[in-house]
């Protein structure tokens, strides 16, 4: 794969960097080539960067200014990384473009900024004010300090509209924290600043769950916000201000954090995909970085470095920019069924936070110590993460990285299962580093499904059961509410109770059905892989279920990583509880692949009422799973 011409980088270092070849002068100028692509679409006093591409949600102008803000924080990372040093005067566009879209904001103009108000009013320029604010603190003495006094004054009214409405109840509280943070940096602070930044960590603290995960507000969503919103914002606010007290509480959770994080990277360095918002795409990097640039990490400088530069070029290498060097709405290129509602042609430059890996200077270990394996690269790796209900398990002999999803579903605590419509990128029961899930229209992939009168069931709510496992294995385990559309939402008392338990690539999947009405049937989907894909998918039933589709199912939409999909599938009869047991994998397809299936896999299986026994062919270790009350145990020996 070669990287976009609209990307002029520099020649590779092999010696330096042996995985990815890049080194900070490819951050650097992967920087500047994004930059500049984008401001070829200014409006003539540069306040509105506005990117062609279909709107978002919030209009053409909230658009213009989040394409003016996001590409700003790339250009604050990377300058400030340098120590001012702005060879491309992008901090010169950057002020211009202030002083014009402050001068009167609210007006039909063409450069005026849309006001700042409540989150359900139009209110993503509360988001990107945080970029606007982080950028001119990052730049300060280059930008701010050189401001006209009236400009800052203007900048600063329009900033504190942020502190004066209504975020979004979940990270966006973050969002005045990080404007009141500028202002006081730069001695604008008072009791407004300090309630708004008082309000947010409070917040904070109750979303923080444990094992370094924050709940992405008052529920139970876990995904790539911890890393590019939740760590990111007090971390590096409190190193910026050189709060040695804050750093040292939020950076310790940032380290737990990236102790399981850095598993979700594949070795070809892409990101686990699943969560919202994926068309921020190396974002998903953050975390990695700003551990680096804190010293708050686990990982070697080596390791740090080749899964932030393994994740940026896993994404460049695939069509992440267009022909016209624009980053793309989508996860390699295009891609219309990742986005969410909010999503408009400027939204994949939140990519921006991946930068912050440049405020490590030059000559800092980050950049200098030769790159190192990434966890995924190592032996064989099975993580269970007990806080927020996720299984992850990698194989070196493929690169791939899975993860099992018991206990992260993004609903609000006041939303009804039935009120919100099913969301792939959560609901599905796993998602990996080489596939991702099928479109809501098509047959969903990865699902457990009752079907009673011709309807199935949907996945909303995922209440935890527990997760853990030892050396080598591990399980997970959930339980939910089918949910149906169209007609009645539920069936009185109807429950599905799933397990999970991974031993290198082989996942075995137990469910017990409870109170399923007479005449209902199930349906048990894979992993959707295409003809293009290097990956192959395989399910395979060994109790309870009758009959398998021999080709799978059609998704004809694809998936994010291929553009026509097919899922494996397994069907049988309900009726009041029953016990299903099935083995899955996804392997990844090389010289090396072992090709024996999966029914081979297993010696022998045995349900006994609540209790399923499965014995391995391989070393004839047992696992036993108990579902009242629900035990999971891996027995090593035979007996």
């Amino acid at each position: 794969m070669t990287t976009p011409p609209s990307l002029e980088l520099p020649a590779e270092d092999r010696v330096l960097s042996p995985y990815t070849g890049y080194t900070r002068a490819h951050w650097e100028a992967t920087a500047d080539g994004l930059l500049r692509a984008a401001w070829r679409w200014a409006t003539p006093g540069g306040a509105l960067l506005d990117l062609p591409g279909r709107p978002s949600g919030s209009g053409v102008r909230s658009d213009g200014l989040e394409g003016y803000a996001r590409t700003f924080l790339a250009a604050a990372f990377r300058v400030a990384g340098a120590g001012g040093e702005d060879p491309y005067g992008w901090l010169g566009r950057y002020a211009d473009g202030l002083a014009a879209g402050t001068r009167t904001p609210g007006r039909d103009d063409t450069e005026s900024w849309p006001l700042i108000l409540g989150h359900d009013v139009q209110g993503q320029p509360m988001v990107e004010s945080a970029s606007v604010a982080l950028g001119l603190r990052l730049t300060a003495p280059w930008l701010w300090d050189r401001l006209d006094p009236g400009v800052q004054d203007r900048a600063e009214e329009w900033l504190r509209g942020a502190l004066r409405h209504t975020p979004a109840p979940n990270n966006w509280y973050l969002f005045p924290y990080t404007v009141a943070g500028f202002l006081e940096s730069v001695g604008r602070g008072d009791a407004e600043t300090a309630r708004a930044r008082e309000r947010a960590l409070g917040l904070l603290e109750g979303w923080y769950r444990g094992e370094g995960w924050y709940a992405d507000g008052d529920s139970r969503a876990f995904d790539h916000y911890n890393g590019w919103a939740l760590h990111l914002y007090p971390v590096l606010d409190a190193h910026l201000s050189g709060d040695t007290e804050r750093l040292a509480h939020y950076g310790a959770r940032l380290r737990e954090h990236l102790e399981g994080f850095s598993l979700l990277f594949g070795a070809d360095g892409a990101p686990i995909h699943f969560g919202r918002s994926l068309s921020y795409r190396f974002a998903a990097g953050a975390a990695v970085g700003l551990g680096a640039v804190t010293g708050h990490t686990p990982l070697a400088p080596g390791v740090s470095r080749r899964l932030v530069s393994g994740t940026l070029r896993y994404f460049l290498d695939r069509g992440a920019t267009g022909p016209d060097g624009l980053l793309t709405l989508g996860w390699h290129g295009p891609h219309d069924a990742t986005l969410q509602h909010y999503s408009g042609p400027a939204s994949p430059y939140w990519a921006s936070k991946a930068f912050v890996a440049l405020l490590a200077p030059g000559d800092a270990p980050l950049w200098q110590a030769p790159e190192e394996p990434a966890p995924s690269e190592g032996p064989d790796r099975v993580l269970a993460l007990a806080v927020p209900g996720l299984l992850v398990h990698s194989t070196r002999a493929d690169g791939i990285v899975r993860l099992h999803n018991h206990g992260s579903d993004h609903l609000r605590p006041h939303e009804g299962e039935a009120e919100v419509r099913d969301d792939p990128h959560y609901s599905r029961q796993a998602y990996s580093t080489a596939t991702g899930p099928t479109a809501a229209a098509n047959v969903a992939d990865n699902h457990l499904a009752v079907e009673i009168g011709g309807r199935l069931s949907e996945r909303r709510r995922i209440r935890p059961l527990g997760a853990g496992g030892g050396d080598g294995w591990g399980w997970a385990a959930s339980w939910h509410r089918p949910v149906f559309r169209p007609g009645p939402p539920m069936a009185p008392g109807l429950r599905v109770e799933s397990v999970t338990v991974v031993r290198g690539s082989h996942e075995l999947r137990a469910h017990r059905v409870v109170d399923a009405p007479a005449g209902s049937r199930v349906r048990q989907t894979g992993w959707a892989t295409g003809p293009d894909d290097t990956v192959r998918s395989a399910l395979h039933g060994l109790y309870g279920w009758e009959s398998a589709l021999p080709d799978g199912q059609r998704a004809p939409q694809g998936t994010a990583f291929t553009r026509w999909a097919v899922v494996p599938r397994l069907t049988a009869a309900a009726d009041g509880t029953t016990v299903l047991v099935a083995l899955a994998s996804l392997t990844g397809v090389t010289e090396d692949t072992d090709e024996a299936p999966l029914s081979g896999a297993v010696r022998e299986v045995r349900v006994a009422g609540d209790t399923v026994e499965v014995r391995w062919a391989d070393d004839g270790s047992l696992t036993r799973i108990g579902f009242s009350p629900l035990t999971v145990d891996h027995l090593r020996t035979e007996g």
